[in-house]
């Protein structure tokens, strides 16, 4: 299946980079490209791409407001948009994760990482850059603690287990290494999680860990 990719930067260099680097792999296309919000929301209807990579610092609507339109609400169909910035500041990955985005990398994250985000994102996964992933979850989620609800029937240990991988960043195959299971049923378990608690992606789930006291 080739991943078909819309890319939205203001840089025209950044988004020649982009398209360099994903055409490289035989899975990904670049369907698309726009300079500004406005564009890339237009193009998205266009096109239909399977990701979106957004910067947040564009013409408006900012990169967090195309992501909230595109990705916000969990619709069916709607593309997965990974956010691709020069700005490692806390509130941007805060509201891009909640806006919908499926990742947060820096733009000097290298090409396996931007790679991997896009092929991430199809998979249902999220994925931020490493550096600021527990930075993130720790400095939001402690003081958002009273407000992470419960899930709508109770997890089973298992699925506490799941959670708790996740929260500490690993994978799906490295929690079945751990778990002695098949990282199919990690993903199965993780499915149920997300689906009792109402989350979307994994990046999520870990967010809620640290606001219910599961992870530190």
């Amino acid at each position: 299946m080739t991943i078909r990719i819309l890319v939205a930067d203001d840089q025209h260099l950044v988004r020649a980079g982009f398209r360099m680097v994903l055409s490289a792999e035989p899975d990904l296309e670049v369907v698309a490209e726009a300079a500004d919000g406005a564009s890339a929301l237009s193009l998205a209807r266009e096109t239909r791409p399977d990701v979106c990579l957004v910067d947040i610092r564009m013409p408006p609507p900012d990169g967090l407001e195309v992501t909230r339109r595109l990705a916000g609400g969990g619709r069916p169909g709607a593309p997965k948009v990974v956010v691709v910035t020069t700005f490692d500041l806390d509130e941007y990955v805060y509201t891009a994760l909640s806006n919908g985005a499926s990742g947060f990398l820096l733009k000097d994250a290298g090409p396996a990482l931007l790679t991997e985000a896009v092929r991430a994102a199809v998979r249902g996964d999220a994925m931020v850059a490493p550096q600021i992933t527990l930075r993130l979850l720790q400095h939001f989620t402690k003081s958002r603690r009273r407000a992470a609800h419960e899930p709508a029937e109770p997890l089973t240990d298992r699925e506490e287990e799941v959670i708790q991988g996740i929260a500490r960043g690993l994978t799906n195959p490295e929690i079945a290494a751990e778990l002695y299971i098949a990282p199919s049923t990690v993903k199965t378990h993780l499915g149920s999680v997300q689906a009792k608690l109402g989350l979307r992606n994994r990046v999520e789930v870990a967010a809620w860990a640290f606001r219910t006291g599961r992870a530190e």
